[in-house]
């Protein structure tokens, strides 16, 4: 075996530091392991050279070759499995120098169309107290066996190389974060352009179709559907299809909640893949058995109150979606639940807006155009009455209906234009007051006593008086119909917090608990007209004691 003197052996080490430094500026992990092993090869004089190195588990995650020919490694049936003096290696920390292998106890053989090989120089690459993984060197040129000082030389490249490892490792890292960090920008940029048009379109349609066109064309997605669940039911349709490959992605176009990949993510709100080709098929749609589709993905729609639907999505790229657009396509998911959860809250609320006006009307028709008709069948009633014995106050009382009842026409007409009854008309409250207590005491001859401050002294927004005059017109309405008075008493008042509407009569009174609910629209509506100002309404009665309307308003003045 032969010797290097001090000199060589300082030479080769020189050597052996210039070349290294090479090593640190190398980035890219599977050329500086080639160069590793190829410098290894060089430094001991070696037929074959490899290099290994371990995952994060310990477990060889790249083995690099160096000596054999493409042909040789492609026709091995698999690489180390970190099994024999590999694994011996491995889960040792010291070198290992043999002048045969192949008879080492750990020695497992070779797998076939391996090259023959004897002398082995085995070390391992640590950094610290981990190792990152092992230089191989077999059959030495020219020796029989791998000597000292080419272990020495050895040990000392792997000492650079665990630098060097590290250092390709960290780059690596920098990268991959780098790159997340672009993509994440990149996610978030086509989010926030998605949020834009979502938040400002009331159009389902539109939201489901901007949504998954944008997730098709930025993740390379080939196919997409969207599911959604009809309100108010555990059905699941089909409402949108986007992709040449196939024409549906399942063999139905409708589930119900449980029933199917579809059915179970919209009931547990989890995500679902399936990869394909799978053993069970029969759900997905004819066209894609025999379709390239790789993966399909299914996700909810998921609003503040439940699943809304599910997207699904498919792929014909080998590899998977990974973490990240995984990540970003069940954003996108929440986000368009919420919008339809919103869209349909929206609608909601213009229905509930339509039925409320609908309510409106009805209770403005009875309070004023109905009230009015009435109070014009009173007149022409009291005129029949009039007829024999005073012919003059008759053909009065008809005139009067005539006039009420073209003042009647006129209000129609005020109605259809703007839905609103003009029964105040520009009138001061007590102005209106006394209108209506005019009309009711010639149309009933019941003794009626008004009681308020002078025309003009009480200040009040155009809604509360409004509300009062409705209630005070309800009020004598329900006094002309059911209760047989014979005085009325009707006073306005205010204090600093409130104006107060008191309605009262001598007549056969009601039982409130009883009656409430028979006299259809009219206590209801004053109520409601007190509570949409902020007020209230008490009612006081009792059979043959007559009754008494307390009413009152905040004291909002104009400004």
């Amino acid at each position: 075996m032969n010797t290097l003197t001090r000199e060589q052996l300082e030479e080769r080490l020189a050597t052996l530091h210039r070349a290294s430094l090479e090593l640190v500026r190398e980035t890219s992990l599977e050329t500086l392991l080639e160069r590793i092993a190829t410098l290894a090869c060089e430094q001991a004089g070696a037929q074959y050279a490899a290099v290994g190195v371990l995952n994060e588990s310990g477990q060889l995650e790249q083995f690099i070759p160096i000596g054999m020919s493409a042909e040789a490694v492609r026709r091995m049936a698999h690489p180390p499995k970190g099994l024999g003096l590999i694994g011996a290696l491995m889960r040792g920390s010291q070198t290992m120098r043999l002048p045969d292998l192949t008879r080492h106890p750990k020695s497992a053989g070779f797998p076939p169309h391996h090259p023959a090989m004897k002398s082995f120089l085995g070390v391992p690459i640590r950094m610290g107290e981990r190792q990152l993984g092992q230089i191989y060197l077999t059959n030495k040129h020219a020796a029989a066996e791998f000597t000292a000082e080419d272990q020495q030389v050895i040990e000392t490249l792997a000492s650079y190389a665990a630098v060097a490892i590290s250092n390709a490792r960290l780059y690596s890292k920098l990268i991959e974060r780098d790159d997340t960090l672009t993509r994440r920008n990149e996610n978030l940029a086509l989010l926030n352009d998605l949020a834009s048009t979502l938040a400002s379109s009331s159009d389902i349609d539109l939201v489901l179709d901007k949504a998954l066109s944008q997730v098709i064309n930025y993740l390379k997605i080939d196919v997409g559907e969207v599911f959604l669940r009809q309100e108010e039911g555990d059905l699941l349709r089909l409402v949108l299809h986007r992709g040449p490959s196939v024409a549906h992605l399942w063999a139905q176009t409708e589930f119900r909640m449980g029933e199917g990949t579809v059915g179970l993510v919209a009931k547990s709100g989890q995500p679902r893949t399936i990869e394909l080709p799978c053993a069970d098929g029969r759900e997905l749609g004819a066209e894609v058995a025999g379709s390239c589709l790789r993966q399909v993905i299914c996700l909810p729609l998921t609003g503040r109150r439940g699943v809304l639907g599910v997207l699904c999505v498919a792929s014909n790229d080998p590899h998977p979606l990974d973490d990240l657009e995984t990540q970003f396509l069940s954003t996108i998911s929440a986000w368009v639940g919420t919008v339809i959860e919103n869209v349909r809250l929206n609608l909601q609320q213009r229905r509930l807006a339509v039925l409320e006006e609908r309510e409106r009307i009805g209770m403005d028709l009875h309070d004023g155009i109905i009230q009015s008709i009435y109070a014009v069948g009173l007149t022409l009633e009291h005129a029949r009455l009039l007829m024999m014995n005073s012919p003059e106050k008759s053909y009065q009382r008809i005139e009067q209906s005539i006039d009420d009842l073209n003042s009647t026409i006129r209000d129609i007409r005020a109605y259809i234009l703007d839905l609103r009854p003009r029964q105040l008309m520009d009138e001061d409250l007590m102005e209106g007051l006394q209108r209506l207590v005019k009309e009711f005491h010639a149309n009933t001859l019941v003794e009626v006593k008004l009681d308020g401050p002078p025309l003009g002294a009480l200040k009040l927004s155009d809604s509360h008086a409004k509300a009062l005059f409705h209630i005070c017109q309800e009020a004598l309405a329900n006094v002309a119909k059911h209760a047989r008075a014979h005085h009325l008493n009707v006073a306005l008042w205010a204090t600093p917090e409130r104006v107060l509407l008191e309605v009262s009569d001598d007549g056969r009174g009601f039982d409130p608990t009883r009656v409430k609910m028979t006299l259809g629209h009219g206590l209801a509506n004053m109520q409601t007209r007190a509570h949409n100002v902020g007020g209230d309404v008490e009612f006081s009665s009792e059979p043959s004691q007559g009754t008494t309307i307390l009413a009152w308003v905040p004291a909002v003045h104009e400004s």
